[in-house]
């Protein structure tokens, strides 16, 4: 996060004066492979509706075989700008070029039909009346039968389902018929694959399953690739790439592990994990919070020009241990706490009023309302944000 960007605007503020918002610049983010060919370019992409814009000038490029996956809240705009790179609805500012040609933007517009993407949807939307290979081979009924076969065959060797070829989709398990979908949208090798909300219709443990098999289906076609989901583990977990969407804009855009690890603003460090904000004050070289003090290698950036400001630390559960403490020596209570089998999230309401979370092993347990000390246990540097006024 740049601070001379987010705080630097306030200079010479100190104590309680005017701060900046919580803003971010443009996009940031490196895909893996950056020397490879751009497949899929956006420019200024912006969609309105009468009453609404549900997405604003977006730009982005998709590299050749990258994993690009748009995460963000529900309205958020991710399914219309996918529904936008398909062709489905036509952008009211900004271009799509996909390969280098041109497919919306200006006086063109090229229908999904017409444009070399696949899509693979929610619901899977297979033929109920077509075997397994007749779905698969749906697409390319134009091609020769040899080289249909041929793809066909390719095809169902690549998603393990060569036994069911003459199946009716009926038959299968959740997670057969979602890899049925992604082979009929790879038969007809589209420059892109557009993937909208692939793992939303299954059970947790198969969609955890499915998400890895899919991926490396696709990395094994060597597909190009563009997934919406608001599910953030899905997404850190298969992407090469993550953009963060918040009210029809790209806030952030990088690897799984520079936004979880550098969020660039206060809506991606909440959306990402159960953030917990631990407000402080700068004093020289040092941060003043209610748990400590922090020195500024504990920061993710200097803070020794901004002596005297409020400030909030980014802090998740695994940042922070909890131990059991009287009443006269304790930082807090515990007011919630969630099982989750192998761990207890504890929520630790703060003598300030300030709640955070604690992460611990399933066998440290913790009462309603017990007394605990709270300590800073990070073995990273921690992000922070100008602090939000109140009131």
């Amino acid at each position: 996060m740049s601070h001379n960007d987010i705080i630097g605007r306030a200079g010479d503020t100190a104590g309680d004066g005017e701060r900046p918002s919580d803003t971010v610049g443009a996009p940031t983010g490196t895909a893996p492979g950056t020397d490879a060919e751009t497949v899929l370019e956006l420019q200024g992409l912006t969609r309105s509706y009468e009453l609404e814009q549900a997405v604003t000038d977006v730009s982005l490029s998709v590299r050749d075989g990258e994993l690009l996956t748009l995460l963000g809240p529900s309205g958020c705009g991710k399914t219309t700008l996918l529904r936008l790179l398909a062709g489905l609805e036509r952008p009211s500012a900004g271009t799509v070029e996909l390969d280098g040609d041109r497919v919306a933007g200006g006086n063109r517009f090229v229908p999904a039909e017409e444009r070399d993407v696949g899509l693979v949807f929610q619901d899977f939307a297979l033929f109920p009346h077509l075997t397994v290979e007749e779905n698969i081979a749906f697409g390319i009924s134009d091609w020769s039968t040899e080289r249909r076969e041929h793809r066909v065959t390719e095809l169902l060797d690549l998603v393990d389902l060569s036994s069911h070829r003459e199946k009716s989709p009926d038959t299968l398990s959740g997670g057969q018929r979602q890899r049925v979908a992604l082979a009929r949208s790879l038969a007809p090798e589209p420059d892109v694959l557009l993937l909208d909300e692939p793992f939303s219709s299954l059970d947790v443990r198969l969609r955890v399953e499915m998400r890895e098999e899919v991926r490396d289906i696709l990395k094994a076609a060597g597909v190009t690739a563009v997934s919406v989901t608001h599910d953030q583990e899905e997404a850190l977990s298969i992407s090469d790439r993550v953009a963060i969407m918040n009210n029809g804009q790209i806030e952030q855009l990088g690897t799984p592990e520079l936004v979880f690890e550098n969020p660039e603003s206060r809506f991606v460090a909440s959306f990402l994990g159960r953030a917990s904000f631990l407000p402080g004050r700068v004093r020289g070289d040092v941060v003043e919070t209610e748990l400590g003090v922090l020195d500024a290698a504990q920061l993710n950036g200097p803070v020794e020009e901004y002596d005297g400001a409020r400030i909030d630390v980014l802090v998740r559960p695994d940042d922070l241990e909890a131990v059991p403490e009287s009443e006269a020596t304790a930082d807090g209570q515990v007011v919630h706490r969630q099982y989750t089998g192998p761990t207890f999230v504890y929520r630790v309401e703060l003598e300030s009023g300030t709640t955070v979370r604690c992460l611990h092993n399933h066998v440290e347990l913790f009462e309603h309302c017990q007394p605990v000390g709270v300590s800073i246990a990070a073995d990273h540097p921690l992000a922070w944000y100008p602090s939000q006024p109140t009131g």
